[in-house]
């Protein structure tokens, strides 16, 4: 069996987190996810600037691809833990969206 590695950081010492779900109109005007994407909130007092790599899901067949193109209905994540963790998205397959930026002003 493949050797499973414990997480980097337990859950728990990682710290807050914001989660960014981005939505649009499509073609046809039906709102659809542009972008998924997800950030530490820093500890230290003070203005901090992170740049979020977004992403967004994607079928795993070409008749998959076109019959959500034509019905608008593209691949969503139902559970934003999903995305916070990362955990079991090694065999999801995503397509890099783009960049968020996001300001904190910590006290």
């Amino acid at each position: 069996p493949p050797e499973q590695h414990p997480p980097l950081t337990p859950p728990f010492l990682a710290g807050p987190q914001i989660v960014l779900s981005v939505y649009g109109p499509d073609f046809f005007g039906h709102d659809v996810v542009r972008g998924y994407g997800a950030v530490h909130v820093p500890f230290t007092p003070g203005r901090h600037r992170r740049t979020i790599a977004m992403f967004v899901p994607e079928s795993t067949s070409r008749l998959q691809q076109f019959t959500s193109w034509l019905t608008g209905r593209r691949p969503e994540f139902t559970d934003p833990k999903i995305v916070a963790q990362g955990e079991g998205r090694e065999v999801t397959r995503v397509r890099s969206q783009g960049f968020v930026t996001v300001s904190f002003n910590i006290m």
